[in-house]
């Protein structure tokens, strides 16, 4: 009888509430009853006139004690007729308290007027505790995570830089003690002088023998490389990217080439024929070539001068300038 009562009582707290003959306000909720810490939403439904403002109430600080909101929608507006809107909102609720809650009527303010929803009921309950046949346990103690590799990644890095510092700072204390550079540089390997590098090109052309085998053409192609090569390095021009004619006009005017410019000129000539108009020499000018290769160098190369020679230079210098 006393749950008949109850559930009578929650049918007419749920009946719609006519306000206004021409504005209506009600009010429903999804569940009546919900465990503790559920949720359910409570739905809020107004139809009036087009020109009137319903002003809906603000829930900022809550429905009531011991029902919180959790969020509240936007009004949404629907049109039922040409003179007749519908407006909804849902509020969603719930409870940490058990207990039977009594919502009161929501107020709904029309112009001056004051309008309340139907009340409603909430039944919030909670788990029952079995506190004969179940042993009640102490909370548990903070767990120890797994060991990761992840984890310590940046741990491992400061270490490894910290110490390549330790390091290098001890061996830049132990250099500076020593009087030593910090950094150990490789001596450059001692570079030969351009006469002697050249004429040693020179000789492995002899033994490759390439035009005793007709090949004229790689003969005097690798002739003339040295040869432009020696001049580079000599004379600091740019043999290389020259022609022929343009490195006999700078040779010309050269006071050490004077004697062997003929030399040069023959050779530079000879092999222009061989490798752009595909000229045969004769043996003899293949020979005769090479012959004024290395007299070229030989004239041109610098003067070496023997102690007595550089000390008497020097001394005759120092007077010049005092």
């Amino acid at each position: 009888m006393i749950k008949r009562i109850k559930y009578g009582l929650f049918g007419l707290l749920t009946l719609p509430v006519a306000l206004s003959a021409q504005t209506t306000v009600r009010a429903s909720i999804d569940s009546a009853a919900i465990m503790i810490g559920q949720q359910t939403v409570i739905h809020l439904d107004v139809s009036q006139e087009k020109n009137k403002k319903v002003q809906f109430p603000s829930f900022s600080e809550g429905l009531m004690p011991g029902i919180e909101v959790l969020s509240a929608s936007k009004p949404d507006t629907e049109e039922v007729d040409d003179r007749i809107i519908r407006i909804k909102q849902d509020l969603l609720v719930t409870s940490f308290d058990s207990g039977l809650y009594y919502i009161p009527a929501i107020k709904f303010v029309v112009g001056k007027d004051t309008l309340r929803t139907n009340s409603l009921g909430l039944k919030v309950v909670t788990l029952p505790v079995d506190t004969v046949k179940k042993e009640f346990k102490d909370i548990k103690g903070v767990m120890k995570p797994e060991w990761v590799l992840a984890d310590y990644y940046f741990i491992g890095l400061a270490i490894l830089i910290f110490l390549f510092f330790v390091v290098w700072g001890i061996y830049a204390y132990l250099r500076y003690k020593k009087d030593k550079p910090f950094l150990i540089t490789k001596a450059p390997e001692p570079q030969l002088p351009p006469h002697i590098k050249a004429v040693s090109e020179l000789e492995n052309i002899k033994k490759e023998k390439l035009w005793q085998q007709g090949r004229e053409k790689d003969y005097y192609t690798r002739l003339t490389d040295v040869l432009r090569v020696y001049l580079t390095d000599r004379f600091g021009i740019n043999a290389l990217e020259m022609t022929s004619a343009e490195i006999l006009n700078i040779i010309r005017c050269l006071p050490e080439s004077q004697t062997v410019y003929q030399n040069l000129k023959n050779i530079l000539e000879l092999a222009d024929f061989v490798k752009f108009a595909k000229w045969h020499p004769v043996p003899d000018e293949n020979e005769q070539s090479m012959i004024n290769a290395i007299l070229f160098i030989d004239s041109t190369k610098p003067v070496e001068l023997s102690p007595e020679e550089l000390a008497k230079s020097v001394k005759l210098k120092n007077s010049k300038e005092s």
